[in-house]
């Protein structure tokens, strides 16, 4: 179950989103650059608190601005791809993948379903685009969250490139079931990838 109901006053700008379901979906927010798509993400993820809000994740109430419910960020179980992936360039690729999990035979199969296993002992400056795009998404699914975000995750990529990291999301939500919600401001990916598509105007 995802439920957000977020409110928040930005500048001028009101920025608001409302979700309600049962059953997993990809989202996509949608709106031109600047208006606030990626702070949406922030608040929901716990990066900043917003005016008005409540935010539930299956059973768990993270966020509820009346009750002055605000769960910690490491506790709200969110996996979050940055729009610069935010590798740490002094780690090799599995120990970026498991500086927030541990290594197990989830953090195995995450490598092999992401086709990245061969790059275990990389470090991130020798890493193509696509290839640090994988790598933070086997990060981001490291502590098997409730919630993935992403922004702006195909903004950087050529159009090959974009075209296979936009399958690999869909693969991601076909074999997890949980709910994506992905930061654009392109009507192709928006269409392309969402089940549902939130404009922020």
């Amino acid at each position: 179950m995802l439920k957000i109901h977020l409110n928040h006053l930005l500048k001028d700008q009101q920025l608001k989103i409302d979700i309600e379901d049962n059953k997993p979906k990809i989202y996509a927010i949608k709106g031109p650059s600047g208006i606030g798509k990626t702070t949406l993400l922030n608040m929901i993820a716990g990066l900043r608190k917003p005016n008005n809000a409540f935010i539930q994740l299956n059973n768990h109430v993270i966020s509820d601005t009346k009750r002055a419910i605000d769960v910690k960020i490491q506790k709200r179980n969110i996996g979050y791809l940055f729009q610069d992936y935010q590798l740490f360039p002094n780690m090799d690729v599995y120990h970026n993948i498991t500086f927030m999990a541990k290594s197990s035979q989830h953090i195995d199969r995450l490598l092999q379903q992401l086709n990245i296993e061969h790059l275990k002992a990389q470090y991130p400056l020798r890493l193509s685009g696509g290839e640090a795009q994988r790598v933070a998404l086997a990060r981001a699914l490291s502590t098997r969250p409730d919630l993935i975000l992403l922004d702006e995750p195909f903004s950087s990529l050529d159009d090959a490139t974009k075209t296979e990291s936009m399958e690999l999301v869909k693969l991601i939500f076909e074999k997890w079931q949980i709910p994506i919600i992905f930061v654009t401001h392109s009507d192709y990916e928006a269409t392309g990838l969402a089940h549902e598509v939130i404009n922020i105007v």
